[in-house]
């Protein structure tokens, strides 16, 4: 692989991050020429990580021009959280995969720092990982990227969060799939009934940064 194309995989891998670190919200521009300046780097290596993660479905070419992270509707978002739902109890109808049952991924919940994002993050990822299903894992990763910056500028309206996730996560250390896929409908039915109320704190939030 050349310098440029390694320069620009390691962009990608750095805006792949941030998104999911809430550097970015929902509606934010991401500018080419400002991610080569950070990162000491040529405009086409920039340019070819966004396009890469536009192709990923993590970021979109506005008619504005530029390329955004996305601003989901309604419907958008809803489709995006029975989507996520859909494929997190398909893997747990799988199942953990025998060569990986004396080495099933566990959620990195210590280096979360008890930050439910990013715990959700890892064990959503865990998931799909354990089926060793890669078009399953690999879409669990896609949602996992579209949903991490909603999750983190939706902060604050779903009460006990993190005591969710927390029962979650002891569902899949006992590998108690019915109780998991249980919670798992509860997890997304909740987000899924505050789809008008996060839209619009959404673009409160990126009405007011513009």
């Amino acid at each position: 692989m050349s310098a440029f194309h390694t320069k620009s995989v390691q962009l990608q891998d750095q805006v792949r991050r941030a998104l999911r670190s809430g550097r970015y919200l929902p509606g934010d521009r991401i500018d080419p020429a400002s991610l080569a300046a950070e990162f000491n780097t040529s405009l086409m290596p920039a340019r070819l990580a966004l396009e890469r993660l536009v192709g990923e479905g993590l970021l979109e070419h506005h008619s504005r021009g530029g390329v955004y992270l996305p601003l989901p509707t309604e419907v958008e978002l809803r489709d995006a959280y029975d989507w996520m739902q859909r494929l997190l109890l398909m893997a747990c109808d799988i199942g953990i995969a025998t060569r990986l049952s004396g080495g099933v991924r566990q959620p990195d919940v210590a280096s979360a720092n008890e930050d439910p994002v990013e715990m959700t993050w890892q064990l959503f990822d865990a998931i799909g990982h354990a089926t060793a299903h890669t078009f399953v894992h690999d879409e669990i990763g896609r949602m996992n990227g579209r949903l991490a910056p909603i999750r983190r500028a939706k902060r604050g309206l779903i009460d006990g969060a993190f005591e969710e996730i927390i029962e979650l996560n002891r569902h899949w250390q006992q590998r108690d799939m019915p109780s998991l896929k249980v919670a798992l409908r509860h997890y997304h039915e909740r987000r899924k009934q505050l789809v008008p109320c996060i839209v619009v704190t959404l673009k409160q939030r990126h009405d007011r940064l513009q």
